[in-house]
């Protein structure tokens, strides 16, 4: 049926902000991170590290310079550099948010990126050249296993990887599903 003169059809719903949401898990992330890296540097700096569930654990400090989990060490400014682009560019697209899913994931990004960020610019040895505090290393003390890291490295990573899912499963930051996704739903209904 063809709809009538002056008639139009309903505007599609739209979903609310997201940008709460964001915002609470980065704050989250970011004060857990933070807390966390001031405890550690309060009770485990010049200390054996404390071994935890049977050695699967260990809490020891450590200072870097490179990316999360320590990859590339010494090129702090370059990777200073890269979390504020990433911070600027995660709040600039906060109120077009309308998905919890990345909500979530970008604030555990953006939460991620800023406590390690704060360590860049105030720790020693200055603004941009400063030591990320790292402190949980899994089945060695010394990160030989696996790379020394910390809250915000986790959190960065776990929010990576939800956003990976996210885009694999075609939702849009508005909440909606893709082109892509649509396309292959409709494929999968037309075939016999």
């Amino acid at each position: 049926m063809s709809e009538q003169a002056g008639t139009s059809p309903a505007p599609p719903v739209q979903r609310p902000r997201r940008t709460r949401a964001l915002l609470v898990v980065a704050l989250a992330v970011l004060s857990l991170d933070v807390l966390s890296k001031v405890v550690v540097v309060a009770t485990l700096s010049d200390r054996e590290p404390l071994r935890l569930l049977g050695g699967a654990l260990y809490l020891t400090e450590a200072r870097n310079t490179g990316a999360a989990f320590s990859l590339a060490e010494g090129a702090t400014v370059l990777f200073t550099v890269i979390a504020l682009v990433v911070v600027a560019l995660i709040v600039r697209t906060a109120a077009r948010i309308r998905s919890t899913g990345w909500a979530v994931a970008l604030g555990l990004v953006l939460g991620g990126a800023a406590g390690n960020l704060i360590d860049r610019l105030l720790r020693s040895p200055g603004p941009f050249r400063g030591g990320v505090v790292d402190f949980l290393s899994v089945f060695d003390p010394f990160g030989r296993v696996w790379p020394i890291f910390n809250l915000a490295d986790s959190a960065v990573c776990c929010g990576g990887v939800l956003a990976v899912l996210l885009a694999v499963r075609g939702i849009e930051l508005d909440g909606t599903r893709g082109e892509r996704a649509t396309r292959g739903e409709r494929g999968a209904r037309s075939k016999p």
